[in-house]
């Protein structure tokens, strides 16, 4: 029986996933590998997605044939109902060939979107946020509740921001426990004024949590 190559090691050139820090902490409770391995997958999938939207169907990991390689069919479903059922992954749709998504505030909101869209097709969903109730949903689920200012602001907000920067800013806000519009719109306005930085590598994510919350935002707060 032949043994299997060592791996050769990591290039100079390699992409980055950003992985949360809670799913680290997790794995101390996952015994199963094949758990472990679709979250991880999923979570790799998604993060270099471009679209607002980011889920990933069951037959969209079934037709990677080199990650099928090592995976057979119900490896694959088994990993992904534990992950679900651990809330690593949340499932729309039909439970065989469901859609998932991270369990995060961007997950959460396009699985919403996902089971108020006919059967949970993609074809269906809205592109970014043309029913108002997708960044309401943001604000309400991650911020409070809301009033007739403050959606006035979010309508405007979704006119003026790429959905995907929304989208963005929320999850940095609610990461750094900062959960006010103030902030959220401090960072889509500086990402207008500046440029927003797309590259995705560890060195960034460190100096963009940096960023978001040191004290170059002041000028764009109301002072009370």
């Amino acid at each position: 029986m032949s043994e299997t190559p060592a791996f050769p090691g990591f290039t100079s050139s390699e992409t980055f996933t950003q992985v949360p820090d809670a799913l680290f902490r997790l794995m101390s409770q996952i015994r199963d590998a094949d758990e472990l391995k679709m979250a991880l997958y999923v979570l790799w999938r998604i993060e270099h997605m471009q679209s607002a939207q980011r889920f990933l169907s069951r037959d969209e990991i079934a037709s990677d044939a080199e990650w099928m390689s090592g995976c057979s069919a119900a490896d694959l479903d088994s990993g992904l109902e534990k992950a679900v059922r651990r809330g690593i992954l949340l499932r729309a749709g039909p439970d065989a060939g469901g859609l998932y998504v991270l369990n995060s505030p961007r997950g959460r909101v396009t699985a919403e979107a996902l089971k108020k869209s006919a059967g949970g097709d993609s074809a269906l969903l809205p592109q970014g946020f043309q029913h108002k109730s997708q960044i309401f949903g943001l604000y309400e689920q991650n911020i409070g509740p809301l009033t007739p200012m403050l959606a006035d602001m979010l309508r405007e907000a979704e006119t003026e921001y790429p959905a995907e920067w929304i989208y963005e800013a929320f999850e940095i806000a609610v990461s750094r426990n900062k959960r006010s519009w103030n902030y959220v719109q401090a960072i889509l306005k500086r990402w207008k004024q500046d440029g927003k930085d797309e590259r995705k590598n560890s060195e960034d994510a460190g100096k963009n949590s940096q960023r978001y919350s040191n004290s170059q935002f002041s000028d764009f707060f109301d002072q009370d």
